[in-house]
């Protein structure tokens, strides 16, 4: 089946919204998108501290800072193209259960605000304290647990 879920997404699974899908092809659409996000995301941990840099302390070109930047790069793109291939995958599902598909945007936009927040707190920490972390991550985590419920084992609607 793992064939058929790539076909799937090359054809037309991830390039539209259009449609219906049942809880088994969301969820192997799901894990598609979800392992090289995951692989991305361990890179990026890897690379996340040649981000960090001091020119007092490294060269101002430094290898390893460019690196880091370019992959960044790379990633922010990455993900970007997962939250949208993962929007047309659950409005699909949404749209199967009898719920409007635009509810598929709010777990990526918890996703990215969630990301957003992580990384804007550590830098302005004097005005933004971490409970607005906790709060956006506790967002999201219902957000996904509600998504994975309700698309991933729950019936289709009776028309």
């Amino acid at each position: 089946m793992a064939a058929s879920i790539a076909e799937l997404a090359g054809r037309f699974g991830f390039r539209t919204d259009q449609g219906r899908i049942d809880a088994k092809t969301w969820r192997q659409g799901s894990a598609f998108l979800g392992v090289p996000l995951a692989v991305l995301t361990l890179v990026w941990f890897l690379l996340a501290p040649y981000a960090h840099r001091d020119l007092a302390s490294t060269p101002f070109l430094a290898w390893g800072t460019v690196a880091a930047f370019v992959y960044l790069l790379f990633y922010a793109f990455a993900i970007l193209l997962i939250a949208i291939c993962h929007y047309n995958l659950s409005a699909k599902r949404w749209r199967d259960r009898g719920w409007p598909g635009a509810l598929a945007g709010l777990l990526p936009l918890a996703a990215l605000v969630s990301g957003a927040v992580h990384w804007l707190q550590p830098r302005v920490a004097e005005v933004m304290p971490y409970w607005y972390v906790a709060g956006a991550d506790a967002i999201l985590v219902a957000i996904t647990a509600w998504n994975v419920v309700e698309l991933g084992f729950s019936e289709a609607s009776k028309p």
